[in-house]
């Protein structure tokens, strides 16, 4: 039963596991931000056991066509963020690769894509995009949990100690917190912005013939350092 969450550490060799660490940084990482680091951890066991489980029950069928390979590696749960991103964007169009392709078709490109990962199994990471498809439709209602929830979560162990791991960035559960952590970035504390001092040459003596003349040459140094 263990083998159910246990088998996204699994990996066989150098080049799948360089694979796994880009995927969870960039897409793991990305849905974080999301979701806050608790409710990200448990939707990460969460979709690692639907995915296996939808594969376990797929798998002797699918195998009498063409041979199915091993679960393992940190993908299908990668998949499975995808999909749920890409089911809740907003977005109707993005950019990949240079060519303008639905939002909605991109973990599917992808998936083509991870077929000549080594060691990865197709069946398992479209297992796992199901799975993340399925969330994102809000048929898996019962692991969306409340944001009130995570809050809870973050004051409770082990994610009170995530919190003092030093150089781990940990991501709050309630949305007001995470917005006023990314103001705080955008809105500095006045002074923090560096200076830059602007140079007003000083007028030169006007020549006698307009000596006589005061109004017009204030008027024309008025004019030559005026803002813009």
């Amino acid at each position: 039963v263990h083998r159910l969450i246990t088998y996204i550490f699994i990996y066989e060799d150098l080049i799948s596991l360089t694979c796994g660490a880009v995927i969870i940084w960039y897409f793991a990482g990305s849905f974080e931000k999301n979701v806050g680091t608790a409710k990200h951890c448990c939707l990460t066991t969460a979709f690692a056991v639907l995915s296996a489980l939808l594969y376990l029950l797929l798998e002797p069928l699918v195998s009498t066509v063409w041979e199915v390979g091993d679960a393992k590696g940190f993908m299908p749960v990668a998949f499975a963020t995808l999909g749920v991103s890409t089911t809740r964007s907003r977005m109707r169009r993005t950019v990949v690769f240079g060519l303008r392709v639905p939002v909605v078709l991109v973990p599917w490109f992808l998936l083509c894509i991870a077929w000549f990962i080594p060691h990865s199994s197709i069946l398992v990471n479209l297992c796992g995009l199901l799975v993340g498809e399925a969330y994102g439709l809000r048929y898996c209602f019962c692991l969306d949990f409340p944001e009130s929830v995570s809050s809870k979560l973050d004051q409770v162990f082990p994610f009170t100690l995530l919190k003092r791991v030093p150089g781990l960035k940990y991501i709050p559960g309630s949305l007001a917190e995470r917005r006023a952590s990314e103001s705080s970035k955008i809105n500095p504390v006045p002074g923090t912005y560096p200076t830059q001092s602007y140079y007003c040459p000083s007028p030169q003596a006007p020549p006698a013939s307009q000596m006589l003349q005061p109004n017009a040459w204030s008027q024309g140094f008025h004019h030559s350092c005026a803002p813009g």
